[in-house]
């Protein structure tokens, strides 16, 4: 079994890759597949709804850290996972030889079960990872590796299972996914050893209670909830209807798009992502936050001239356009988004590990999530371009915030 007295590298990745595997499935696939099925943009920026399990999973929280351990947690929710997915691979299987529009609303309703499940997986997992790295500094000097992780998944989900779907049907890319989150499931049901005891409450409503008040009452917490709220909220919104974008304005294909989002992308991301912990770990979360925070925000200004020249992906050079302007701005993602989760760690109090990461964690997309999802009804009004400027317009509000927020060095 997996030593937590050894190397946390092995137990770290396969976590974080099984976090990220499910918000890929979820947030990311359901889009793909529905703009392949020919759904208006309207309806495709309502998936961005698929994010208020992400959002809300702080009120059920407290129970992970109250019943049970997080391994017994984590099983279930994966082995339950799996199974849905499996029933979607049959389901898209079926829409893609029949083309019968009513399966559609039965994709959607099991989508939002995968939701929810996903939502509670990140829960187990990120409190998994605080009782078995317990040091703030070693958290952080790890938080690139979760990072890059969680971007092997989303490699894995865009290149391996979208490119199946592209070379054969959607049967087959949901297919293989199932059966990957089975084998993530059995890996560690029999290979990770449980962390610290669940604590053991007289009341546990008191409890439930208790995580939150203890959260609240840091220091400048309403204006700490703000700033979290608003921290990624320009790149979120110009996330919430990127692949209809990438597909419809710019004609990448599936296969297109799993190289560009599942290589050039990812990679860029988790280099982003390593540079940022790197960086925070030499010069501290305090010196390092204003610049890594401004590379994230003015990048989105790539995005506005993609919206606003369209070269296509029909051509060599159009898509080594899209390529490098989309890579560039995941890199910037990958820096800003590494910043966020060490931040987040910082407010976490040992005894409600779960709860404090995960109100930190669902506040994160809380406006994109809304704001993206009428990002279709947007779109259809007034373009994508302007879409992408409101992203930027977003972003400003945490940049101001970052000159009075605390900063919680740890060391």
């Amino acid at each position: 079994m997996v030593s937590h007295k050894k190397s946390p590298t092995g137990w770290v990745f396969s976590t974080y890759f099984a976090e990220g595997f499910p918000y890929m499935v979820t947030k990311v696939m359901s889009f793909v597949f529905f703009t392949d099925a020919g759904v208006r943009e309207a309806w495709l920026g309502l998936l961005n709804f698929l994010g208020i399990p992400w959002n809300l999973k702080f009120l059920w929280a407290p129970f992970v850290d109250l019943y049970g351990t997080k391994k017994s947690w984590m099983f279930k929710i994966q082995l339950l996972f799996s199974l849905l997915m499996f029933v979607l691979s049959l389901l898209a299987g079926f829409y893609t030889q029949s083309g019968d529009v009513r399966i559609l609303p039965l994709i959607a309703f099991l989508f939002c079960g995968m939701a929810f499940l996903g939502a509670t997986n990140d829960i187990t997992i990120d409190a998994y990872y605080m009782e078995g790295i317990t040091d703030r500094q070693e958290q952080a000097a790890y938080s690139g590796l979760r990072t890059m992780a969680y971007r092997v998944a989303v490699v894995y989900s865009r290149v391996v299972l979208v490119g199946v779907a592209g070379l054969a049907n959607w049967f087959w890319g949901f297919g293989v996914g199932a059966l990957t989150m089975l084998g993530i499931t059995l890996f560690h049901k029999f290979f990770l050893v449980d962390t610290h005891s669940p604590q053991v409450k007289e009341n546990k409503m008191l409890g439930f209670k208790e995580a939150f008040r203890s959260y609240w009452d840091q220091e400048k917490m309403l204006l700490v909830l703000a700033f979290i709220a608003t921290y990624k909220l320009g790149d979120e919104i110009l996330f919430a209807m990127q692949t209809p974008f990438l597909m419809r304005e710019l004609l990448v294909s599936k296969t297109q798009y799993a190289w560009l989002a599942g290589i050039v992308g990812a990679a860029s991301a988790v280099a982003g992502a390593l540079l940022a912990a790197w960086w925070i770990k030499k010069k501290s979360l305090k010196k390092s936050i204003w610049p890594l925070t401004l590379l994230m925000n003015v990048n989105i200004w790539a995005y506005v001239w993609l919206a606003y020249a369209k070269p296509l992906a029909t051509t060599s050079s159009g898509m080594m356009t899209i390529a490098v302007v989309h890579g560039y701005e995941q890199m910037a993602g990958g820096l800003g988004g590494t910043v966020l989760m060490v931040y987040l760690m910082r407010l976490c109090k040992a005894e409600f590990k779960a709860a404090h990461y995960a109100i930190g964690s669902a506040i994160i997309s809380l406006g994109s999530t809304f704001i993206g999802g009428f990002g279709g009804f947007f779109v259809e009004s007034f373009g994508y371009t302007w879409l992408f400027i409101l992203g930027f317009l977003a972003s400003i509000p945490s940049m101001l915030m970052l000159f009075r927020i605390p900063l919680h060095e740890g060391d």
